[in-house]
């Protein structure tokens, strides 16, 4: 097979706490792909804005280019960017990166590098990616960007992958355009990584256990609770959409969730509640009004109940200083009704 002759050469902009995993996954389909092509077909470099060594989330640490001065011709930059990005502020770089934008030059972010994009103003009017427990608070901070819930996403000269391993496949998907179905589906099977996922993939194959195990009307009922956060829907008025009686609506919750289906409702708008509060600079009122919760008083005491900590508290407890990442509890944690897994794991027979 005949490969293109020049190289292509990415720069990989490290933000401080990003995710090694997610830029390994990036790098070794590069790597694998020159292997077999027995030529350079890809280059990368680290960067950053003052240059210098700049640590992971792991506590590994790189060493990277100051963009000052820089005088490359990249092809392709990606952020590499985690916990804590969104409150991330460089002036340098989101300037380097709007001159590259005039240069013409591919953008990119992985995890929650697309936070750096849309602050340096560089993805407005774009499809883009980020993690999903990230996804509420950017689309609150970013209304202009048309944020999708999957592995990644490939927008004219813009790419974002949600981070992990979703960088493996999109960086096959390039190596395919770039050189063919061939050397992209070889380097697959060299990183044992079979079949290789498409754009659209889901992030999340299992959300509060397997979907697929669960009622088709509930899990049309959970799509619909999710869509509808700040206008909270009556469940009279769920009933009638799914075209059931309210009595076999919350039948059917108690059998496969184990609560009530306003209950249930209540766990997901705290849930977003609790990413607004760690993820968006939004008061405590608007978030408690973005969750669909009109009178603040009773936000505060659910939340209060829900997590233990008043949300004033929950927001001051996020550590934001700290330079090992925590998230304060895990999602499994946050349902009360403690038999859903079972539930999910034997379904009640119909």
């Amino acid at each position: 097979m005949q490969y293109q002759t020049s190289t292509h050469i990415t720069g990989f902009a490290l933000i401080p706490k990003f995710n090694m995993l997610a830029l390994t996954a990036a790098i070794e389909p590069l790597r694998v792909a020159n292997y077999l092509a027995g030529e350079i077909l890809y280059d990368w470099y680290f960067v950053s804005g003052s240059g210098g060594t700049i640590k992971a989330s792991n506590g590994m640490s790189i060493e990277t280019d100051s963009v000052t001065g820089d005088k490359r011709k990249w092809n392709s930059i990606i952020v590499c960017g985690s916990w804590n990005v969104e409150n991330y502020e460089d002036g340098q770089l989101f300037s380097w990166l709007r001159l590259q934008d005039n240069y013409g030059v591919t953008l990119g972010g992985m995890c929650m590098g697309a936070y750096v994009l849309a602050k340096a103003k560089l993805l407005s009017g774009y499809d883009a990616t980020v993690h999903w427990s990230w996804i509420p608070g950017f689309k609150e901070q970013y209304p202009n960007v048309a944020l999708k819930e999957q592995l990644f996403v490939i927008d004219r000269n813009r790419v974002t992958s949600a981070g992990g391993t979703a960088g493996i496949d999109m960086m096959l998907h390039l190596i395919e355009k770039h050189h063919g179905v061939q050397l992209a589906q070889e380097v697959a099977e060299q990183i044992l990584h079979d079949p290789i996922r498409e754009a659209e993939s889901s992030q999340r194959k299992v959300r509060l256990g397997n979907r697929k195990s669960l009622h088709p009307t509930i899990r049309e009922c959970i799509i619909l609770m999710e869509n509808n956060l700040e206008e909270v829907l009556p469940i009279p008025y769920i009933a009638k959409v799914m075209g059931v009686s309210q009595r076999k609506l919350e039948r059917l919750f108690r059998q496969y969730l184990g609560t009530s289906a306003i209950g249930f409702y209540r766990i997901l708008r705290l849930q977003f509640s609790r990413a607004l509060l760690t993820q968006t600079s939004m008061s405590i009122r608007e978030i408690s009004l973005a969750s669909g919760f009109p009178s603040f008083s009773h936000f505060a005491k659910s939340f209060t109940e829900e997590f233990g900590n008043n949300p004033s508290q929950y927001r001051e407890a996020w550590p934001v200083s700290e330079s090992v990442p925590r998230w304060p509890g895990m999602s499994s944690s946050l349902i009360k009704f403690r038999n859903v897994a079972k539930a999910f794991n034997n379904p009640p027979q119909e």
